[in-house]
């Protein structure tokens, strides 16, 4: 395995604030903000020094009455979340005031979140296959739509004129946008496919699977051109880095594997303690957010739950 000295000698830091296991980790567009959203029904919202890794936890947003599963940003402004909860609600927040800009109710337990690129639409996913789109203006449903399948994680590219899903049949399904017509239906692997995620350059796009494996693909031709296949567990979460010339994967592995994204070769491997939930490169720096089913105990003798941890790699030793 080739290792790139990029990330030889960086170091991982730990936060504490939850009071259960953290499911989902997201920067906002400028990078200059990490959310968190929990298992403890709340998601908080840090600043984190890019450089040496001083963090702050600045609010907590409470309103949700089950888990915080999902969460993203606004890709237009970096005040502006979304969150996905089990209590059948997306909520959107102005994280200047930690207040709820709206509460939108939708017909089930909420498992998937995404944002389009221009900043107009959330879609949500359910747990009984149904994605719900949400006017970012209004706060009102522009639609519901029920599939027959089981719909894992769901995503815009980056133009916003694809939406694709990724299935339990272990195929991706790419549908035109507004119109939700399918145009594609990439057999991707063979068990079903939980994640998906896309270069910010808009030259790639990978998906993880129950298989274990991360198949990365041309977006403009949707052909497969890569497979990496270094984890042995199903893999639960992907992100590309700023400049999409990595790859990271998370699985109930201990460890997550980055891999140059050109060419498949593992460039460094953090080790964990815990399956991952979520990962997320921050979209300025080499700086990777990820939580998992941690129970570390932290260094302040516990005051927080043992699962509450988030951590960020990328920092230089000093």
């Amino acid at each position: 395995m080739a290792k790139d000295n990029l990330f030889k000698g960086l170091n991982t830091k730990d936060y504490f604030g939850h009071k259960k296991k953290v499911h989902s980790v997201a920067w906002n567009c400028i990078g200059t903000k990490l959310a968190s959203g929990s298992v403890d029904q709340t998601a908080r919202i840090w600043s984190i020094d890019s450089t040496t890794g001083k963090g702050k936890d600045e609010l907590e947003l409470k309103g949700h009455t089950d888990s915080v599963d999902q969460l993203c940003w606004d890709p237009n402004n970096a005040e502006r979340l979304a969150t996905a909860s089990g209590d059948r609600t997306v909520r959107i927040w102005d994280t200047r005031s930690g207040k709820c800009a709206s509460t939108v109710q939708t017909q089930g337990e909420n498992i998937n979140i995404s944002w389009s690129p221009d900043g107009s639409s959330i879609a949500v996913g359910n747990r009984d296959d149904v994605i719900t789109f949400i006017d970012t203006r209004t706060f009102k449903i522009l639609r519901t739509s029920r599939f027959l399948f089981e719909v894992n994680e769901i995503a815009w590219d980056k133009s916003g004129e694809e939406f694709f899903l990724t299935t339990g049949l272990g195929t991706i399904e790419v549908m035109t946008y507004p119109e939700l017509k399918t145009v594609r239906s990439l057999q991707a692997h063979t068990a079903g496919v939980y994640c998906i995620a896309f270069d910010p350059t808009g030259n790639r796009f990978a998906a993880g699977s129950a298989d274990a494996l991360v198949s990365v693909w041309d977006l403009k031709h949707k052909v497969c051109v890569n497979t990496l296949p270094r984890l042995d567990w199903p893999i639960r979460t992907l992100s590309f880095s700023h400049d999409g010339k990595y790859i990271a994967s998370g699985s109930e592995d201990l460890l997550i594997d980055i891999a140059d994204a050109a060419t498949g070769e593992c460039a460094h491997q953090i080790q964990c303690t815990a399956a991952m939930n979520s990962i997320a490169w921050n979209p300025c720096h080499n700086l990777l957010a990820f939580a998992g089913d941690d129970r570390a105990q932290d260094d302040r003798g516990g005051s927080y739950g043992r699962e509450g941890r988030l951590r960020v790699f990328g920092f230089p030793s000093h």
